[in-house]
């Protein structure tokens, strides 16, 4: 019944991705002291249930001068796709506060949003090079140095790990990397990162592991993509990716079973217009011809959008731009 104790219950909850439960703890909390920080908390667990508009709202309830709120506004425009408005708080919080390394990354996440790949890596650049000069005992790359096949020792999952943010900044070279064709960089960026044992990494990690090992050890993709999907909450990529890879890999009846038993991702994680494509390819494996049909229906609905497209880049060619 101790009030701080209930706002570290509330905040274990929200690492297990018991939102609700969460949520109803906070409500419990009565001392006034902590009215901060539970309001901070209603807002992070409706931030990462993505209600944005339950988010700001608590927000508001917190005092504007709060080193928190003014980063937690930045991450709400990042949520809905204001990069520009996000950066510039995350830098105003860095100009105030001095650097952090979960500030640098912000800042590279939304270059990355952009597409702006080489501001990103700047900055992730700048994470990595602190994190190895401030934090040697992390032992940045010391699982793509190893010698003789041996095991690197684990660092856990420390408290200076999460401060250097060496994780997520190698994390989103992966990315860049992937997204990049450069499969080769992108497992160097996941090799560099601190060694941790599998039952310690994060689910970001064990995703991008997946992914990039996909071509090699394709058993093992599949599975960690499959533990992380059965997991709550899970990267809102897990569930389009191994749908994606299992038709790839021809796997179509596990792509169907996928689809019929989370229809509920479907909805939130998928676009529209590839569900249909994949729903309809799915389909062609027992019925060819009403999979044709749709295949048909969907060159129909997006051919005027290809043509409006091809017209404004040979217009932009005539016009040098």
């Amino acid at each position: 019944d101790v009030d701080e104790y209930k706002v570290y219950h509330v905040q274990s909850l929200m690492k297990a991705g018991m939102y609700s439960d969460a949520s109803e703890v906070c409500t419990t909390i009565e001392n006034a002291d902590l009215t901060e920080r539970v309001n901070l908390l209603q807002a992070a667990i409706a931030y990462e249930q993505d209600e944005v508009m339950l988010a700001r709202s608590s927000l508001e309830t917190c005092s504007p001068d709060a080193e928190e709120r003014q980063v937690f506004e930045g991450a709400l425009l990042w949520k809905e796709k204001k990069y520009v408005e996000a950066m510039k708080l995350f830098g105003d919080a860095m100009n105030t506060i001095g650097y952090q390394a979960d500030l640098s990354y912000n800042v590279a996440l939304c270059f990355y949003s952009q597409k702006q790949y080489g501001p990103a890596l700047k900055h992730i650049a700048e994470i990595i090079e602190r994190g190895v000069r401030d934090h040697p005992e992390l032992s940045v790359g010391a699982l793509s140095e190893g010698v003789g096949g041996l095991q690197a020792r684990s660092v856990g999952n420390t408290t200076v790990l999460k401060e250097t943010a060496l994780v997520e900044a190698f994390n989103l070279k992966a990315a860049i990397e992937y997204v990049m064709k450069n499969m080769e960089g992108a497992k160097d960026a996941l090799d560099d990162m601190p060694p941790r044992d599998e039952s310690e990494l994060d689910a970001v990690t064990l995703h991008n592991q997946a992914l990039i090992e996909m071509d090699s050890k394709a058993t093992e993709g599949f599975r960690k993509l499959n533990f992380l999907l059965g997991q709550h909450p899970s990267p809102p990529e897990t569930f389009v990716n191994l749908l994606l890879l299992y038709c790839k890999y021809s796997y179509y009846d596990l792509a169907a079973d996928i689809l019929a038993e989370n229809t509920e991702l479907t909805y939130k994680n998928m676009n529209p217009q590839d569900f249909e494509f994949l729903d309809a390819l799915i389909l062609a494996q027992s019925s060819p011809e009403e999979a044709y049909r749709r295949f048909d229906s969907l060159t129909a609905k997006h051919i005027e959008a290809l043509r409006r497209g091809t017209k404004h880049i040979q217009d932009a060619r005539k016009n040098r731009d």
